[in-house]
């Protein structure tokens, strides 16, 4: 990474900004460099931000954004990868909480972790989903992808799914998707077959039910078993001879078995076939989040090591720490915006912020604090610190700002209403039908 390629992809980025360019573009720079700003009237005060402070707010409004040739821009600079290793990728999901927001449109019930239990864990607000470059190890040097919210006539599988279909043209073909138990769901299985990637890696909950693959006809009247012997991961006693089974360590030297059972497949679509994958870690505390036993399912090439797929889950996690970085450092949850259309445009804008972090690692010396550990790999907040000294050496795209002079105000007479109130919904969407292949 070089200052060049770094200016490059900063006038690619204002080319992808549709209207108000110039403030939405000083708003990317304010963000970066703004590092003590606690709220969006906070990032105005940056010297990069040129405009007063009213401005921003005039951005997100009326401001528009190219999604489609920023996802290409994403995609062009994505960080190199070692040679002959896969591009991981992950896909989640994360809410911004609303629940007090009356006039905020299209709002939905969303999980709140970590409450008492005296507490009821749902809150409302907008859901958006996000699609990154994981890391090696985890970490939150994530890189986005993409970023959409997930309204409230779809499910975050279908939107998983569509940002797949979107991308996976763009990818390379050894590339592999890390989901979570949230997308264990046969409708993405089977969509996820079609893509042209190297595989997808789910984690599966317990009572999931699959089946081997059905006996040779006995000769017997009556119709054929469609169906072998059952394999379900509760039950031990169903688990049978597997196909193959790994034993060694993983990244901090601790034992791992790895098992894995071949071509079987589930009642609901018999065509097609996957892997049942088990992870043992004797040296887990074998709490929730942190299992003795995971299984997983892995739709794609079975040539490959599954050993290492397995392994490989534990990258996921990295997707947790860039949701971090950007929700305490880059204020992603904290702008109260109206409209959902304009906390989408807030959202890539915190998006582009974030990349343009991880591209500056290589060329930016992070600053730490006396107290922070020098031994330790940067994170992404320290290396944002050091990107107000490097930035003026680049400049900015954007234009000078032009006065406008001073507002007319209101007419005499003209009366203001009470802002529309949208009620919460409450419908949950459901998947398509399965289409028999």
């Amino acid at each position: 990474m070089y200052l060049t390629t770094w200016n490059k992809f900063r006038h690619e980025i204002y080319d992808c900004f549709l209207r108000a360019k110039d403030a939405l573009f000083n708003t990317v720079d304010a963000l970066m460099t703004e590092t003590q700003a606690k709220s969006l009237p906070e990032v105005t005060q940056s010297l990069w931000f040129e405009r007063k402070w009213s401005s921003i707010y005039e951005a997100f409004e009326d401001g528009r954004i190219d999604q489609q040739a920023l996802r290409k821009v994403f995609i062009r600079y994505l960080p190199e990868k070692e040679a002959d290793s896969s591009l991981w990728i992950g896909i989640d999901t994360s809410g911004i909480a609303r629940p007090r927001s009356l006039t905020a449109r299209d709002r939905s019930a969303l999980p709140v972790p970590n409450l008492p239990k005296c507490e009821k864990p749902v809150t409302f607000g907008w859901q958006f989903s996000t699609v990154v470059a994981l890391p090696d190890p985890a970490s939150s040097w994530t890189y986005i992808l993409d970023q959409q919210r997930v309204n409230t006539g779809t499910t975050a599988a279908q939107m998983a799914f569509a940002q797949l279909q979107q991308l996976s043209s763009s990818l390379p073909k050894e590339t592999v998707v890390v989901l979570d138990r949230g997308y264990n769901a046969i409708w993405l299985w089977c969509q996820c077959s079609t893509l042209p990637l190297q595989g997808t890696l789910i984690r599966l909950k317990g009572n999931r039910c699959f089946y081997r693959a059905a006996p040779a006809p006995s000769g017997k009247r009556g119709a054929p078993r469609k169906d072998g012997e059952k394999l379900q991961p509760e039950e031990e006693s169903s688990h049978g001879s597997p196909d193959g089974t790994w034993q060694g360590q993983d990244a901090k030297g601790r034992l791992v078995t790895v098992t894995w059972w071949k071509q079987v497949h589930v009642k609901q679509a018999r065509w097609l076939e996957v892997t049942v994958l088990q992870v043992v870690r004797p040296h887990a505390t074998n709490k929730e989040r942190d299992p003795r036993v995971s299984w997983f399912v892995w739709i794609g090439d079975t040539s490959v090591d599954l050993a290492s797929i397995a392994l490989g889950y534990v990258r996921r996690f990295g997707q947790e720490h860039g949701y971090r970085f950007d929700k305490q450092a880059l204020l992603w949850e904290k702008p109260r915006l109206r409209t959902p259309e304009q906390f989408e445009r807030w959202s890539l804008i915190v998006a582009i912020a974030h990349n343009q972090v991880v591209l500056a690692r290589s060329v930016v010396e992070p600053q730490l604090r006396p107290w922070e550990n020098k031994q330790r790999v940067s994170t992404p907040q320290q290396v944002r610190r050091g990107i107000g000294k490097l930035l003026p050496r680049l400049g900015t795209p954007a234009k000078p700002v032009q006065l406008r002079g001073k507002s007319k105000g209101r007419q005499r007479g003209v009366q203001i209403g009470k802002a529309k109130r949208f009620p919460v919904v409450h419908k949950t969407p459901k998947l398509p039908p399965l289409i028999p292949k």
